[in-house]
């Protein structure tokens, strides 16, 4: 898709229905009541003919209070997604010793958060796009940034991404909107500065109209875009998770909580909003008499006194019980609400592919690392599933980054595709890894530099040689044969 026509429907109508549910997941994610309302306006019911919680019209009621609770659940599943997924930063190495120097100072702490970040929006929104910059005011090196799913539009052939185009919106003035447009092909970036409503893109106008736009002008070629003279693509795509179960044939990925998980949401926060209201009704409140109210002269009522000690004496006759003061006090439906609760915490957890230990949701806490293995097997089949989505698009980015640090003469040396290995969800038992090492050296199934890059998944041939050695050395292995070698 090129940039697109003057006048034209934007965002273009092939993608509204992915992004109307993008625009759903985004309301979860947020976490704002203001946000689920507008969202689900006119939606009061769901595809089984009860009412939504977060679809109920509350402008007909202006005086009413807000009595609607959400619950961050949607939130909480993205962060331990991206928590499970990124616990440790993925190592990411090449074959040059000097290129991986240069890598490792390329992606520092501030690339590892921003795929800390990228790992969650792709969880709650169903991907993001990885993209590199440059700046040399910010220094002589590429940058690693983030396009979230709602902001850019994909073109792919064969489940490979092959153009992206980014927008942006920077100004509303009215019903004028001022929309920042970047478009990514191999070799080039293409910048466009429109003019538009919120559903019409409009005109284009001068890149100098905007100062964001500005600052691009100086670096366009003479064909007017920027040429980045590498052969990859300056994007890549983070899908969290496919397929698409509501738009099959869709180049783009899944959230965790595509489907009736989000029912379960409202359902959630329909059932903490009944428990919140019996607590309301359930506090303690005295029905008096109109005789023991307090006037308190014309025009400003009366009220009552409940921290009054004394009271004086009233002509009441004894026999009359219901004139004296009453406590009204409700019930509180604790486990019923809890066991409610607990109950759709599991179901959402579940559609969203994790165990329920994940959560805390069976007992207590496991003691060693293969309990939490044994109890999170689902969390870490879906971990697998989705780091065959992450791996790609970070080393296709990574390449490009490499790329580009040449092209851009901060670097002379030869790019490479690098590897992507994540790390361990759970951190090895110690006890239970020298037990298994102990069983493996008993059996004869292991040699020693085996043991050693067992326990240390992470170090290279160099430091398992030289760890092997020192073992050699402390236990006598590597003392030399006394026997002569024989001499024919």
């Amino acid at each position: 898709m090129p940039l697109p026509e003057a006048n034209s429907v934007w965002p273009p109508r092939r993608w509204a229905p992915e992004l109307a549910e993008i625009a759903v997941d985004d309301a979860w994610y947020s976490g704002d009541p203001k946000r689920l309302a507008a969202v689900y306006q006119g939606q009061a019911r769901r595809r089984d003919g009860r009412r939504r919680l977060w679809g109920r019209d509350r402008a007909s009621t202006p005086d009413r209070r807000e009595s609607r609770l959400h619950i961050p659940m949607p939130a909480d599943v993205a962060r331990r997604s991206a928590g499970l997924l990124m616990g440790e930063p993925p190592r990411v190495t090449v074959q040059n010793s000097a290129l991986q120097a240069r890598l490792d100072e390329l992606l520092g702490p501030r690339a590892e958060r921003t795929l800390l970040e990228a790992a969650e929006v792709s969880a709650a929104l169903g991907g993001v796009y990885l993209v590199a910059a440059w700046d040399a005011e910010i220094g002589p090196r590429p940058l690693l940034t983030t396009v979230h799913h709602d902001a850019a539009l994909p073109e792919a052939r064969y489940g490979h991404l092959v153009a992206l185009t980014c927008w942006e919106e920077l100004e509303r003035r009215g019903s004028t909107v001022l929309r920042r447009l970047e478009r990514h092909e191999r070799g080039r970036i293409e910048h466009a500065l429109y003019e538009g409503t919120a559903d019409n893109i409009g005109r284009q106008v001068p890149l100098t109209e905007h100062p964001t736009t500005a600052a691009v002008v100086d670096s366009l070629g003479p064909s007017g875009a920027i040429e980045t003279g590498i052969p990859a693509l300056t994007a890549a795509y983070w899908p969290n998770i496919g397929p698409n179960r509501s738009h099959r044939g869709s180049p783009l990925g899944r959230s965790d909580l595509q489907g009736p998980a989000r029912d379960m949401c409202d359902a959630l926060d329909e059932v903490w909003s009944s428990w919140m209201r019996d607590i309301r009704l359930a506090r303690a409140r005295l029905i008096v008499p109109a005789g023991y109210l307090r006037n308190r002269g014309p025009g400003h009522g009366a009220s009552f006194d409940d921290d009054q000690e004394i009271w004086s004496t009233l002509d009441i006759p004894p026999t009359d019980t219901g004139a004296g003061i009453t406590m009204s006090q409700f019930a509180i439906r604790v486990a019923e609400h809890k066991a409610s609760s607990d109950a759709l915490v599991r179901q959402i957890v579940e559609a969203a592919g994790y165990s329920p230990s994940t959560f805390g949701l069976d007992g207590g806490p496991p003691v060693t690392a293969t309990e939490t293995l044994a109890r999170g097997h689902d969390s870490m089949v879906t971990r697998r599933a989705k780091i065959s989505y992450a791996s790609p698009a970070v080393a296709d980015i990574v390449e490009a980054m490499l790329q580009l640090d040449r092209a851009l003469g901060w670097s002379r040396l030869t790019p490479e595709r690098p590897v992507v290995a994540f790390g361990a969800a759970v951190a090895p038992d110690a006890q239970t890894q020298a037990q298994t090492l102990s069983l493996l050296g008993q059996a004869q199934a292991v040699s020693t530099e085996t043991k050693v890059r067992m326990v240390n998944p992470e170090w290279d041939a160099d430091a398992v040689a030289a760890e092997v050695a020192r073992i050699r050395v402390e236990t006598g292995q590597a003392v030399p044969d006394p026997v002569p070698d024989f001499v024919s």
